[in-house]
């Protein structure tokens, strides 16, 4: 059965502020970021989610002195595919979205892969788990163990990346 409560919680970190809100009716949700003590604007963020928001953190992983919102979502339908929403405040003049591959992308770190993600801030990276499935598991009894991967926040050409540690 769906969440239907909601999610709603504000996080503060180096005088920023983020209202994380997301209606969590539905297999797509609308997800707010309100924040404030920007020195330039502060915008109110507005998009559509496929899943609902199962958490939300606020740190500063690239040790830059200026915080980043992470939101964690898990998508409809039992697989509950793991995603996260993350923002990487500029100075605390503006914030910018932050990308996080796709899981799909790397064919080594997907395999056995079929959703029912955990996300946490592990010290100065995200980390990500979920079960490892094995050719026959079926969705509810996974055989192959956990496997646990941590994500650094690095500096792309045209903003900020997860990207996995090797």
């Amino acid at each position: 059965m769906a969440d239907t409560s909601g999610f709603d919680k504000v996080l503060k970190l180096q005088g920023l502020s983020f209202h994380v809100q997301a209606t969590n009716e539905g297999s797509l949700n609308q997800l707010t970021i309100t924040s404030s003590g920007l020195s330039g604007t502060n915008p109110v963020i507005k998009q559509e989610i496929d899943g609902s928001v199962t958490g939300a953190e606020v740190a500063d992983l690239n040790a830059d002195g200026f915080p980043e919102i992470y939101i964690y979502v898990n998508s409809a339908g039992s697989g509950a595919y793991g995603s996260v929403v993350a923002y990487a405040s500029n100075r605390n003049k503006s914030i910018t979205p932050i990308y996080m591959p796709k899981l799909s992308d790397d064919k080594k770190l997907s395999e056995g892969y079929m959703g029912h993600d955990e996300f946490t801030i592990i010290e100065s990276s995200l980390g990500r788990r979920f079960p490892v499935y094995k050719k026959d598991d079926s969705n509810a009894k996974p055989t192959g163990g956990m496997r646990q991967l941590t994500y650094k926040l690095v500096a792309g050409e045209a903003g900020w990346i997860l990207k996995v540690k090797k």
